[in-house]
C-alpha cells in the first residue's frame, strides 16, 4: 500500500470515529424529541425501515444483486441485537429516563464488549488494569441505577432494566457482526441489518400496544425533523461508519464511541431539554469514564512506560523544574 493510500485510510478512519463519537451523542436528544409525539418502537420502525429501504434503492441502482454476498441469517441476528434490541429498548427507556442518563448507562458498552469477547469470542483474559477499570465502571453504573430516582425523578425500574438489556444486546451484536461481515459487503450488510431491526421494532410496537394510542395527525414538525435526522445521520451515516470500522479495528477500540456520547448527551440534555445535571450524575459519569478508559487504554500508563518517559525526558523535566 502506498503512503498516499495509508494517509487516505487514516483520514477515513478518523472521520468514521468522529461520526460515531459525536453523531450518536446527539441522537439521544433527537430520540427525546421524537418520542414526545411518536411512540418509541414506532419511531424506531420508521427510522430503520426508511433508512434501510433508501439504502437498498441506492445499492440496487449500483448493482442488480446488492444482497448476493450477504449472510442473511447473520444480518437478521445482528439486526435484532443492534437496531432492534440495542436501539429499540433505549428508545423505550427514554420515555422515563433523561437522554443524558441513558447515554451514561450505555457507556458500559466497551466494558461489556471486553468481557463478552473474553468469554465467547477471542478467549483473551482481561489484564489486571482491565479488571480494575471494569470494577470502577460497574460501580459507576450501579450508582446511576441505584440513585436513578434522585437523578431523574420517578424512574420505573423497567426502564432501567431495558437500558441494561439494550447495552448487553448491542455489545453482543457488535462482536457477532465483526465476525459476520466482510469489508466488501459493509453497505449491503448494514442495509439488511436495519430492515431486520425495523421488523423487530414493528413487532415490539404491536406487543406494547403503541398503535392503539398513536395519532399521526398529532405529530409536529419537531418530531418529524428529529426522525429525519435519525434516519440520515444516526442510521445511514453513523451506523455504516460503525460497521466499517469493525472490519478494520478491534471491537473494544471501536466501542470507545461510548466514552464521548454521554458527555455530548448530558450537555445537550441540560442545555436544550433542561434536564437536571446533578453532582451525583457528574460523579457517576466520572467513575464510568475512568473505568472504561482504564479498560480501553491498557498499557498506556503502566509504571514501566512512565519510567521510560522520565528517563527520556530532558534533565529539567526529570527534576520537575
Amino acid at each position: 500500500m502506498s503512503s498516499s493510500s495509508t494517509a487516505r485510510l487514516s483520514v477515513g478512519m478518523l472521520a468514521a470515529f468522529a461520526a460515531i463519537y459525536f453523531i450518536w451523542g446527539t441522537t439521544y436528544l433527537a430520540i427525546a424529541v421524537a418520542i414526545k409525539e411518536i411512540p418509541p418502537f414506532i419511531s424506531g420502525t420508521v427510522r430503520f425501515l426508511i433508512a434501510g429501504l433508501a439504502m437498498y434503492v441506492w445499492l440496487r441502482w449500483r448493482d442488480p444483486r446488492p444482497m448476493a454476498n450477504v449472510d442473511m441469517k447473520m444480518a437478521a441476528l445482528t439486526g435484532v441485537l443492534l437496531s432492534g434490541i440495542g436501539n429499540g429498548l433505549v428508545l423505550w427507556a427514554q420515555q422515563g429516563i433523561p437522554s443524558g442518563i441513558a447515554a451514561l448507562i450505555v457507556t458500559a458498552v466497551p466494558v461489556i464488549v471486553l468481557l463478552l469477547d473474553w468469554a465467547f469470542f477471542s478467549k483473551r483474559a482481561p489484564t489486571r488494569q482491565a479488571l480494575i477499570g471494569t470494577t470502577i465502571a460497574v460501580i459507576g453504573v450501579v450508582a446511576i441505577v441505584t440513585h436513578t430516582r434522585s437523578l431523574s425523578g420517578d424512574a420505573n425500574i423497567w426502564y432501567v432494566l431495558s437500558l441494561l438489556i439494550a447495552t448487553v444486546g448491542w455489545s453482543f451484536g457488535t462482536l457477532v457482526q465483526k465476525r459476520a461481515v466482510q469489508p466488501g459487503t459493509v453497505l449491503s450488510f448494514t442495509c439488511a441489518q436495519m430492515i431486520f431491526g425495523a421488523l423487530f421494532q414493528a413487532l415490539m410496537s404491536v406487543i406494547d400496544g403503541e398503535w392503539t394510542h398513536f395519532e399521526p395527525s398529532s405529530v409536529g414538525l419537531g418530531s418529524v425533523l428529529a426522525i429525519v435526522y435519525l434516519i440520515v445521520f444516526g442510521s445511514i451515516i453513523a451506523l455504516n461508519c460503525y460497521l466499517w470500522l469493525l472490519t478494520r479495528v478491534a471491537a473494544p477500540k471501536v466501542a470507545t464511541y461510548a466514552l464521548v456520547n454521554p458527555v455530548v448527551a448530558l450537555l445537550l440534555g441540560a442545555l436544550v431539554l433542561n434536564e437536571r445535571l446533578t453532582p451525583l450524575a457528574v460523579t457517576a459519569a466520572a467513575l464510568v469514564l475512568v473505568g472504561v478508559g482504564l479498560v480501553l487504554f491498557q498499557g498506556v500508563f503502566t509504571p514501566a512506560r512512565l519510567m521510560s518517559f522520565v528517563k527520556r525526558a530532558p534533565p529539567a523535566v526529570a527534576r520537575g523544574e
